[in-house]
């Protein structure tokens, strides 16, 4: 192993390569000798490898909280906790979809946030990716257009939620949910306010149902080309509503959504969108100041 002085000894572009670019792990006072060094690119170097250690401390602090309620429930004995979250209920067109996973005890993985939060969609189906392949599993469940129509968008988000932990290959022993309870299931679980920005779990479900449902939109698009769901997604955007007035509703449009049946020209419906019946409100809820199992 080369010595310290041996290693400053480098031009600056080539320790830079190697520790900047590559990230090698830094030498024992290698930050304190490029400070001193009368180079000026030596003196930036050593700014630039300071601050990034100080954004990896940060993100890994950041998501050791993010595993505070998953962290709890392993101490306690749950060792397959599973996040379930939802994606499109706010929509006028395409199902709505949840996403399920079981992650390893103390996963991390750099940049995992509420799918909500990830405006960049190459990075948010990076993360959708690996999540997929270091999960010990995860699923996805769909509610389509006749069922939100059907038993509204409430119970439809609740419905593709249980279609997703029901889908998953590893029996979960816990679950752990965005804000509701999931009916008719057979394990212990919570529903957390904001859970998708308070847990990895619920977090990484809802990028899977976030990429998921963008996905099959593209795939809409495609089919039902000039309505610029690839833009658009389905929510009710200035884009689409223009083109759902001119267009019309497609079969894919939910005809229990005000905007769309205005298009139809039927009668508004009072539909309470968002009532929950008494079973479906968690037990327990937590926010940021009350993270407690």
């Amino acid at each position: 192993m080369p010595s310290l002085e041996e290693v400053l000894a480098k031009p600056i572009v080539e320790l830079r390569t190697i520790f900047f670019d590559r990230g090698r792990p830094v030498p024992k006072g290698f930050l304190e000798a490029l400070a001193l060094d009368p180079r000026q690119g030596a003196k930036q170097l050593a700014k630039r490898i300071r601050e990034r250690q100080r954004s990896n401390r940060s993100e890994g602090q950041r998501l050791h909280s993010l595993l505070r309620f998953e962290i709890e429930l392993w101490a306690q004995g749950f060792s397959f906790v599973a996040g379930v979250d939802e994606a499109g209920m706010a929509p006028l067109a395409g199902p709505v979809v949840a996403g399920a996973v079981i992650l390893p005890k103390n996963y991390k993985l750099r940049g995992l946030d509420d799918s909500k939060k990830i405006l960049d969609e190459v990075k948010r189906e990076e993360l959708a990716a690996q999540i997929k392949q270091d999960a010990l599993c995860w699923s996805v469940g769909f509610a389509e257009v006749e069922e939100i129509d059907r038993i509204n968008i409430y119970h439809a988000g609740l419905l593709a939620m249980q279609r997703a932990v029901f889908g998953l290959s590893c029996v979960p022993d816990f679950v752990l949910v965005d804000a509701r309870r999931i009916p008719n299931c057979q394990w212990p679980q919570r529903g957390i306010i904001r859970g998708d920005a308070l847990s990895a779990t619920i977090a990484a479900a809802s990028i899977i149902a976030k990429t998921t449902r963008d996905a099959h939109m593209l795939e809409l698009d495609r089919l039902y080309s000039g309505y610029g769901f690839a833009s658009h997604k389905g929510y009710p955007t200035p884009e689409h509503c223009r083109t759902l007035k001119a267009l019309g509703a497609l079969p894919i449009h939910r005809r229990s959504f005000a905007r769309v049946r205005q298009v139809l020209g039927l009668d508004p419906i009072q539909i309470e969108l968002f009532e929950a019946a008494a079973e479906d409100i968690p037990e327990q809820v937590a926010t940021s100041e009350q993270v407690s199992v």
